[in-house]
């Protein structure tokens, strides 16, 4: 499968402003073709594909819409996977199996291309200058993803940054300033580091609450958690991810049924 067939056949929002800038140098050539496609007289610069939108199991998937966060998705990611100075095999294999089992073995492929070319970027324009643009691209997707959406891009990437079973304070100030450029709190990468842990003061840190809170104050913020979190909140952008939201919730439901047992509730 071709660059095109996976991540840019059905173009987004990010073919416009840094995020469509940085994949226009690490797609080249396949990006410009595409591009060229979509700027015609006829078009003038819009996108419109029979198969734009496609119902599974009776939720409309808008593929420029997920073409979009998962390219946003891999921006992200090779951000996250350098904090530390390194690229490590485990968190590069984790993403590459994600592709995989969510999305087929040639999106694994592509995909896998796509970071490479992204730390290439990093390597060549700096640190600092790849971080700028990291924060532009940021700022461009809260623009464009409503919450529920950006909270389960950020939940990929904290699990991308758990899978070589060491979370060093790189990662993690990484994930925080990600979330920040989001126009998310901070609060949100704490709670995902409790998920699917099964000691009861991370089922507090998930619900972002003390355990000295009162039994209202813990409803309120599992209600609140629930909501932002629910799974069809995000099914526009497929089945596959919706499926991976489901796993996120439940693992937002262990904590609360953690907590509700303590307390008697």
């Amino acid at each position: 499968m071709a660059f095109g067939a996976w991540i840019g056949g059905f173009l987004g929002w990010m073919t416009a402003g840094p995020l469509g800038a940085l994949a226009g140098i690490v797609l080249g050539k396949v990006f410009d073709s595409m591009m060229d496609a979509v700027n015609t007289p006829e078009t003038q610069g819009t996108f419109e594909s029979p198969f734009g939108q496609q119902t599974v199991y009776g939720q409309r998937t808008d593929y420029g819409q997920r073409n979009s966060f998962l390219f946003s998705l891999l921006v992200l990611a090779s951000y996250i996977i350098k904090a530390d100075g390194k690229v490590m095999h485990s968190e590069m294999e984790f993403v590459r199996q994600m592709l995989r089992q969510n999305f087929g073995d040639a999106a694994s492929t592509e995909g896998d291309n796509i970071l490479r070319k992204l730390f290439d970027e990093q390597k060549r324009v700096g640190a600092s200058a790849f971080k700028r643009t990291v924060t532009d691209c940021c700022q461009q997707i809260a623009s464009h993803m409503d919450y529920s959406q950006r909270l389960q891009l950020l939940n990929f990437l904290v699990m991308i940054a758990q899978a070589d079973g060491r979370l060093p304070q790189s990662e993690i100030m990484a994930l925080k300033e990600c979330a920040q450029w989001l126009r998310m709190s901070v609060d949100e990468v704490d709670s995902m580091l409790g998920m699917g842990k099964d000691d009861l003061a991370s089922a507090y840190q998930v619900l972002g609450v003390s355990p000295n809170a009162t039994d209202e104050e813990v409803k309120k913020a599992y209600r609140k958690l629930a909501l932002e979190h629910h799974p069809d909140k995000v099914a526009a952008l497929g089945e596959d991810i919706r499926k991976a939201a489901e796993k996120k919730f439940q693992k937002i439901n262990e904590a609360k049924e953690r907590i509700w047992k303590a307390r008697g509730l």
